[in-house]
């Protein structure tokens, strides 16, 4: 699995768990929903930018993007 692959699995993974569509997610974050889609089929490239944007929007650190497979991310402590 390449990084975009990776990036994409992700992304969509934590999406679908704060229950927020693609539009709705690119909305929130600024960005176009048709790139939104290209970006979840790991079809482009993402730059810093957005992955900070998409980052704040879904309320996770920028790495979880990045997790492979079958490492549990680290609990996140409530404030």
């Amino acid at each position: 699995m390449d990084l975009r692959e990776l990036f994409a699995t992700n992304l969509r993974r934590i999406r679908h768990s704060r229950k927020l569509s693609q539009e709705q997610l690119a909305h929130d974050a600024g960005v176009d929903r048709a790139y939104m889609s290209r970006v979840e089929r790991a079809v482009t490239w993402v730059g810093l930018e957005i992955i900070g944007k998409l980052a704040d929007v879904l309320e996770v650190d920028p790495v979880e993007f990045f997790r492979r497979p079958g490492r549990p991310a680290p609990r996140k402590k409530v404030e």
